[in-house]
């Protein structure tokens, strides 16, 4: 599980293909993956924005910016996680994503931005 921790927040992602939504017939390949986010800092932190680079080996990188995650812009204190499940289709079947959370800290309205690790989106009967 790709994970990397940025000013004391640390992001964990896990991901599944899933075969009962996609069809590879028409070059449609869909994926969901888990996000945790936990907030080992020693502030209260509030997730603003979201920002993904979207690798597709047949489409090249999209951009993909907005408010929260999945509708939501949570408050984590010390020592809380926050966890979603969200999803990316893809037209080949391999790529990647990568990104930024923008952050806030709640005391002083100062943030920051928290790397979200890349990680690999590939249909399985693609892996050998």
């Amino acid at each position: 599980m790709p994970t990397t921790t940025t000013q004391g927040v640390t992001v964990t992602v896990t991901t599944s293909y899933l075969p009962d939504y996609s069809s590879p017939a028409q070059e449609h390949f869909v994926f969901a993956y888990r996000i945790d986010i936990r907030n080992d800092s020693e502030f209260t932190i509030k997730l603003l924005r979201r920002h993904w680079y979207i690798s597709d080996a047949s489409t090249g990188v999209r951009e993909v910016e907005g408010e929260g995650v999945v509708g939501r812009q949570p408050v984590l204190e010390p020592g809380e996680a926050h966890q979603y499940v969200s999803g990316c289709n893809l037209k080949s079947g391999v790529g990647k994503m990568r990104g930024t959370y923008l952050m806030e800290r709640q005391a002083n309205g100062e943030q920051f931005r928290v790397n979200i690790p890349e990680f690999t989106l590939i249909v399985p009967f693609r892996m050998n």
